[in-house]
């Protein structure tokens, strides 16, 4: 099993779990978080300049089987991709175990 880790920008979360929910992952869950980035100057809108050093975002974390990483992960890359600076990142790690709690079931079975 992998565990799948996306911080991606709030304004692709629709697209991104739209994308998750057409290859059939449709369990994760979700947090909205404050991050730093790598971006230092400030934005301009309507002559106010605005910090970009603190960035809201969307933090995604999913378990999968391992057949379905690559896919789980390409979904979240197509979707949430602008080609901008700040688009996001993913991680991915092994987990070694999964128990449901109410059956006591463990492994793969308690992905579905």
């Amino acid at each position: 099993m992998k565990k799948i880790e996306a911080i991606i920008r709030k304004s692709q979360f629709g697209e991104v779990k739209k994308a998750l929910h057409q290859v059939e992952v449709n369990f994760f869950s979700y947090w909205d978080v404050t991050g730093v980035g790598n971006e230092k100057e400030g934005h301009v809108y309507r002559g106010i300049t605005y910090s970009t050093s603190d960035i809201q975002r969307r933090y995604l974390s999913i378990v999968v089987s391992d057949e379905f990483e690559e896919r789980t992960v390409k979904a979240i890359i197509d979707a949430a991709a602008t080609g901008k600076v700040g688009d996001g990142k993913i991680f991915v790690s092994s987990v070694d175990e999964a128990y449901r709690i109410r059956t006591s079931e463990s492994g793969n079975s308690t992905l579905n």
